[in-house]
């Protein structure tokens, strides 16, 4: 998937930071968003996914301006319906941005949600 890095995706604007450079919040929201999209190849009728934990290390800043490309690799067999992505985020010039690990859960939807408090 790829981005390009604009002013509501900095730390100045995502409140994570005081620099006008890719934040780590935007950063790993596109990072799941990639393994979302890849993990709908595990789920059937009526079941998707969910995020359970992630482990990045965001390495390099990216500029507003800059493109950042965010690529999956298949997960690890799945052990217990749970399933882990390994994740990287490449700038422009080729330069690794972040790298890391995201878990999924594939559950039931209906009963996912049914089992969510209501506010």
């Amino acid at each position: 998937m790829r981005h390009e890095v604009t002013d509501a995706d900095t730390a100045v604007s995502m409140g994570s930071g005081d620099v006008p450079v890719l934040s780590t919040p935007r950063l790993i929201a596109w990072m799941e968003a990639a393994t979302v999209r890849a993990a709908a190849a595990f789920t059937g009728a009526g079941r998707t996914t969910v995020g359970t934990a992630i482990r990045v290390e965001h390495l390099r800043a990216t500029r507003v301006g800059g493109r950042v490309d965010v690529v999956t690799e298949p997960p690890v067999p799945a052990t217990g319906g749970r399933l882990t992505f390994r994740v990287r985020a490449v700038d422009g010039a080729g330069e690794v941005v972040a790298t890391g690990e995201i878990d999924r859960a594939v559950v039931d939807r209906q009963r996912f949600l049914a089992a969510a408090p209501r506010p």
